[in-house]
């Protein structure tokens, strides 16, 4: 059974140093560099990183057919696919050799688990700032749901603030139209942040497109369509203080969900809402509750 408390892995610095082709890596986690045929490499299917630009490939490809691969591509033997290699860090590289039209290209092959490829790619892909927010944010989650590791542990290795990774996880709450703006670059991360609490984000978004409005403007706009929607206050009671926004953002963050808090004034109890956008939200959630 895993130790939880591990941390990340054996290490992000004893992981990356592994990647690090400079880096002299011990006799047993190594094997030779060699040349395998580009069809016997393949990508990871839980790369976090989604879309390459078509321009940036085929630049990367004109200088592959001029000077070659000069940094071997990071692989591992599949798991349950004899003779085949996935790849850990350089799928840029592998996919410009395929425009290239190489048939071979160097490796270096490593011994790395599951967990392991996953936090390579996550960190290369981060530090290089090669993910666009919501790339980010799901590679985050997987590491959160799938390994147990907390926002705190993710900032310390990541060298990243915790309020960064909670702020890009927040963006996952937006629906998915919002969400491929952020994507495409049409709609910065400040923007979409100004419109998670909104019930209309979608329209909104289009709107701060169309018009080219700002993070301030946006924020603005969002404050005056929400505001004819009243909260359920109680005998008048005053809007929510600082401390029980902070910790609304932290548990949706946390959750990938929008969480809301109405707290009854003069009481010590009150109300935690938790709101789902799909059956496969409901189901994680249901699994989180379990766990504990």
């Amino acid at each position: 059974m895993a130790d939880k408390k591990r941390g990340l892995g054996r290490g992000l610095s004893a992981l990356m140093s592994d990647v690090d082709l400079n880096a002299r890596a011990p006799a047993e986690q190594a094997r030779p560099d060699t040349h395998l045929p580009i069809e016997k490499v393949q990508p990871n299917p839980d790369q976090p990183r989604r879309s390459f630009d078509k321009d940036q490939l085929e630049e990367l490809a004109r200088s592959i057919e001029a000077r070659g691969i000069v940094q071997p591509i990071v692989v591992r033997p599949a798991p349950g696919a004899a003779g085949i290699y996935q790849i850990v860090a350089g799928e840029r590289r592998w996919r410009a050799a395929q425009i290239a039209q190489l048939h071979e290209v160097p490796v270096v092959v490593r011994d790395f688990n599951d967990l392991e490829v996953l936090e390579i790619a996550i960190i290369e892909n981060v530090q290089r700032a090669d993910l666009n927010p919501i790339e980010e944010g799901l590679g985050y989650r997987q590491l959160l749901d799938k390994f147990g590791h907390t926002q705190e542990q993710l900032a310390e290795s990541l060298g990243k603030s915790r309020s960064h990774i909670a702020n890009v996880m927040r963006l996952l709450q937006l629906p998915d139209g919002v969400q491929d703006l952020v994507k495409d670059g049409k709609l910065s991360s400040g923007h979409a942040r100004a419109l998670i609490t909104s019930d209309n984000a979608q329209a909104l978004a289009q709107k701060v497109v169309a018009q080219g409005l700002s993070v301030r403007e946006t924020e603005r706009l969002a404050k005056t369509v929400s505001a004819p929607q009243p909260k359920q206050t109680r005998q008048g009671g005053s809007e929510k203080d600082a401390d029980t926004k902070a910790l609304e953002n932290d548990l949706s963050a946390g959750l990938g969900m929008n969480v809301e808090i109405q707290h009854k004034p003069g009481t010590e109890a009150g109300a935690l809402t938790i709101r789902y956008r799909s059956l496969d939200e409901l189901d994680g959630l249901c699994r989180l509750l379990s766990a504990t």
